[in-house]
């Protein structure tokens, strides 16, 4: 086990066309200094595909909102997942929070707490019919699509929506079988939890905390608003990507760890409990527009850990980014 914390701090300049409200994470305990470069690089591509959720964004603060009328309901379901070697889970939310737990059972178990709140009792009638929960039951697919008027089809030139009156709230909660690849993702007013999942992940929340533990996988974990906490039983196999714009980005890695990392941020640390050693730099990337040539630099920074493997690409605005071990 290495006895030894490394310690990197980055201070890049322009990363980002944008200016935001500093969010500063707690120190790591004395870390030692290591100078590091800040190599250009051309991160691979992951081996999930993740794309922007297809809402409109939210652009009103509900606390000013008089929502007196209300509604709640608890569903319960159950899906035989039986005889299938390869299988999904997929859960497409708006409002509310994701629980996905693991367990040694060929069933997944859904309990869905539902809540409306609404301007009138009109509104609340309006929000029965318009917000529905679609559900895909396949042998080898179990997808949950919370569909409404909030959805952008962006092929009848949609912009932004006034609110509806309404708000409707759906928190899943799931145990499914443990080899399974999962697709969560939530906008508003909730988080998303997974715990002992062995299959490959792509999570991703936007005001609210992603927190993985005891898994096993590889894939991408994001959020803008909130931290990204990530715990391995098994080290990923395959390139993967964690990222957030507000909070600290926190990787608990098991001992033998063996990748290669590329790091960005801008308000915070970079902490390692495993030696690091430096990867060379690589050169901008050549772009050519007719009689004109391009130059672009991620700035990025690369390092690798034990012998090398992996990518692992993780990258904030406001937060620190601690590598650690996992000692459980």
């Amino acid at each position: 086990m290495p006895t030894a914390h490394a310690f990197l701090m980055l201070i890049l300049g322009g990363l980002f066309p944008v200016s935001l409200t500093a969010q500063y994470a707690s120190p790591a305990p004395t870390p030692q200094p290591v100078p590091m470069p800040g190599p250009v690089i051309n991160a691979r591509p992951l081996p999930l595909d993740l794309h922007l959720l297809s809402v409109f964004p939210v652009t009103f603060d509900e606390s000013d909102r008089d929502l007196p009328v209300q509604e709640q309901e608890t569903i319960q379901k159950s899906f035989s997942m039986a005889g299938v070697q390869h299988r999904s889970l997929e859960i497409d939310n708006v409002w509310g929070s994701i629980e996905v737990v693991g367990a040694n059972s060929d069933q997944a178990q859904l309990t869905l707490s539902k809540s409306i709140r609404a301007e009138s009792k009109d509104k609340l009638e309006q929000a029965r019919k318009q917000v529905t929960l679609d559900i895909t039951d396949q042998p080898d697919l179990l997808k949950f699509y919370v569909n409404g008027p909030f959805r952008c089809h962006c092929d009848d030139g949609c912009g932004h929506r006034e609110f509806e009156g309404y708000i409707v709230k759906m928190d899943f909660q799931l145990r499914v079988p443990r080899d399974m690849d999962i697709k969560l993702k939530t906008v508003n007013q909730g988080r998303v939890l997974v715990r002992d999942i062995n299959g490959n992940f792509l999570v991703r929340n936007v005001n609210g905390d992603v927190e993985m533990d005891n898994i096993s996988g590889s894939g991408t974990a994001r959020t803008v608003n909130g931290p990204v906490k990530v715990s391995f039983r098994q080290n990923p196999r395959e390139a993967s990507d964690f990222k957030t714009i507000n909070g600290a980005v926190e990787l608990r890695f098991v001992e033998g760890l063996a990748a290669d990392f590329r790091f960005k941020t801008f308000n915070g640390g970079i902490y390692s409990d495993f030696p690091v050693s430096a990867l060379p730099v690589r050169a901008m990337q050549e772009e050519h527009h007719g009689a004109k040539v391009v130059f672009r630099a991620d700035r990025y920074t690369g390092v690798r850990i034990g012998s090398g493997g992996p990518e692992i690409k993780v990258e904030n605005l406001n937060g620190d980014i601690r590598i650690l071990e996992n000692h459980e």
